[in-house]
């Protein structure tokens, strides 16, 4: 376990934008950063970083946190996998400290697997370089591709002997078990006979976006082997082949920085263009692409380049994929490359300036790209040309973009020799049978509560009023938790701690949300300890759910801008200059809301009150309760707020 002392070095050195900005590529908004969520397929950014208070918060899906619960959500690490790999990203010393055997035991499961593919891609890395075999084999292999020692070590690339329990021997030996070996995809257990599962190949690792291996990929140099060509890591706790791409980890900052990631095919073509110094390219390893890897690239940018290789077969086979960029709203180019080039032997022959020009002058978007492609074989085949048009159409509507849909529309039109009309009758009835089979999938929209406090009396009939006290409790508990801390002046103008002023304020509510009922718990308990806090503090309590709940309250998706109050010199008032009348307001219109449910409650008991003297009594609450309810009204009309 990572001693106490080392995690708070962590937590104080880590810059939450600096290890987000790792993961996704984030733009300034006013005093936050924000993103396309690296969780969903969404359109528009919902995913923000706040540095003042070292939280992001991803309202797309909910999820939200510190710098390390992002490594943890976005990777797929434990807690303690997180801390050490910001502690190797900011060079700090690990401590640690002793845990019990149960506490041991979960942990070192995923722990023991990254460190027995540590070990494989060490010895696979050793047998190429210093054994005999992988020498005057592998190493070979490697350099006749033309890859130098400074790319092979770039790539961890190495060899596995023509043994049947070369790297099991060995692994053993230092100390790891067959199940463990079993596990991690290294050796193959058959009827109790345990075997290498990658023997006699190039070893290719593959890394996540964090840099650690987590699977390999296989190569045969025997033309007598009649086994698979490649072969790769099975599914395991660490890797799953739907949600990686080899060389993104290579690759990320690249990407970033030129905007742009070319989609190859092989492990060679990503080798190769590195070592030309093209370094913004990924691979799909072989296998179609899916919408996990879609994600992981748009993380980094919106803008894609498919490079085929140079055969007519492999481009109409390598399409099935290209609907998926389209609808995870990417911009795809696509190029193919001169018949009987690859990406690895065309970027070795026109190194980094020749090969960008070459895709910069011979890309297109993929739909011109694709009608072309398909249309080159149909020859004079009416029923082939229709089915090609089916085909070409169905992709636009991928398309989420209207205008862009019509711009391709327009285009094919004047490709295929197809009246434009005929292609937006096909879309159309394309996206309406798109559109009620989500409908058929997707459950029932649920109700939201609107964004600010309803006063309207006849809006109150037409929504729940729980969930009304619910959002009033929220407004009330949103303002404990970013300003806790803060002074106000109260109206006998002397200065005062606003939690304070809240607790008096609100002494006499029992909020109806649990989580919000504990921080109102939290924040009493630790102000009668003497300790003044804030949501700060919160951000690390034991509680999930109420950590959970301060990071919500804490991230707002929207700001005003600076420069916006700047152009129109207008001055927008803001929430921190009329903190005592916010947090008045809030516990006073929660109030309110609470005596409304009240009046409603003894309302409905009076439909079945049985008797004269239940009836006088119920009315006589409501008229009091009415009386209140009137003058918690004229106070509201009266207090100020912004």
């Amino acid at each position: 376990m990572i001693h106490p002392s080392t995690i708070e070095e962590i937590k104080n050195r880590i810059d939450i934008v600096e290890v987000v900005g790792d993961f996704v590529t984030l733009k300034r908004s006013g005093s936050s950063y924000k993103a396309l969520s690296p969780f969903t397929n969404e359109k528009t950014p919902s995913f923000y970083v706040v540095p003042s208070k070292g939280i992001f918060k991803d309202f797309s899906s909910g999820k939200g946190g510190d710098a390390i619960t992002f490594v943890m959500e976005v990777d797929g690490l434990s807690y303690v996998e997180a801390l050490k790999y910001l502690a190797g990203k900011y060079g700090i010393e690990i401590k640690e400290e002793e845990q019990s055997d149960e506490a041991q035991q979960a942990q070192n499961k995923r722990e023991s697997l990254y460190i027995v593919l540590n070990f494989a891609s060490e010895y696979f890395q050793r047998v190429l370089h210093t054994s005999d075999e992988g020498k005057s084999i592998g190493l070979s292999y490697f350099k006749e591709r033309g890859f130098t020692e400074e790319t092979i070590k770039k790539f961890e690339l190495g060899y596995s002997k023509e043994l049947w329990d070369g790297l099991l021997n060995e692994a053993t030996q230092k100390g790891y078990n067959k199940e463990l070996l079993a596990e991690a995809g290294l050796v193959i257990d058959k009827e109790g006979k345990n075997y290498d599962r990658f023997r006699s190949r190039v070893i290719f690792p593959i890394h996540n976006v964090s840099g650690k291996t987590i699977a390999f990929g296989g190569r045969k140099l025997s033309s007598t082997d009649k086994s698979a060509k490649y072969i790769n890591s099975p599914e395991t706790e660490l890797y799953h082949k739907s949600k990686v791409l080899y060389g993104m980890f290579q690759g990320k900052n690249s990407i970033r920085k030129e905007d742009n990631c070319y989609l190859v095919e092989g492990y060679t073509d990503v080798i190769s263009m590195h070592q030309a110094g093209i370094e913004n390219v990924v691979a799909s390893s072989g296998t179609a692409l899916t919408e996990d890897q879609v994600k992981l690239i748009r993380r980094y940018t919106e803008n894609v380049t498919v490079i085929f290789d140079g055969d007519q077969a492999g481009i109409k086979a390598s399409m099935r994929g290209i609907d998926l960029l389209l609808e995870g709203d990417l911009n795809v180019k696509a190029v193919a490359l001169p018949e009987g080039e690859d990406p690895d032997s065309y970027a070795k022959q026109l190194g980094a300036s020749g090969f960008r020009e070459y895709v910069g002058e011979e890309a297109q978007d993929i739909i011109r790209f694709k009608t072309k492609v398909l249309l080159d074989e149909t020859g004079n085949d009416p029923v082939k040309k229709a089915g090609v048009i089916k085909d070409i159409v169905s992709s636009i509507t991928k398309i989420n973009d209207p205008v862009k849909r019509t711009v391709y529309i327009k285009e094919c039109s004047d490709l295929l020799g197809i009246a434009e009309s005929v292609l937006v009758a096909e879309q159309n009835k394309i996206l309406i049978q798109n559109r009620r089979n989500k409908g058929r999938d997707e459950p029932p929209i649920q109700e939201e509560m609107p964004p600010f406090p309803m006063e309207q009396e006849d809006l109150i009939d037409k929504l729940d009023i729980g969930k009304i006290i619910e959002y009033q409790e929220r407004e009330s508990i949103r303002v404990l938790v970013n300003y806790g801390k803060s002074k106000i002046q109260t109206r006998e103008m002397q200065d005062q701690n606003l939690i304070d002023y809240f607790l008096n304020e609100a002494d006499e509510i029992q909020f109806t949300n649990e989580t919000y009922r504990r921080i109102v718990d939290v924040f009493r308990e630790k102000l009668n300890e003497g300790e003044v806090i804030d949501g700060e503090y919160l951000l690390n309590h034991d509680d999930e759910e109420i950590r959970k709940t301060v990071i919500d309250l804490s991230a707002d998706k929207y700001e005003i801008s600076e420069n916006w109050s700047e152009k129109y010199k207008i001055h927008v008032p803001r929430e921190t200059e009329f903190l005592r009348d916010v947090t008045y307001t809030n516990v006073l219109r929660l109030k309110f809301r609470i005596v409304q449910q009240l009046i409603q409650e003894e309302t409905e008991k009076l439909k079945h009150a049985t008797n004269e003297a239940e009836v006088d009594e119920l009315l006589d609450d409501i008229n009091e309760l009415k009386m209140v309810s009137v003058e918690i009204a004229k106070i509201l009309g009266n207090v100020l707020v912004g």
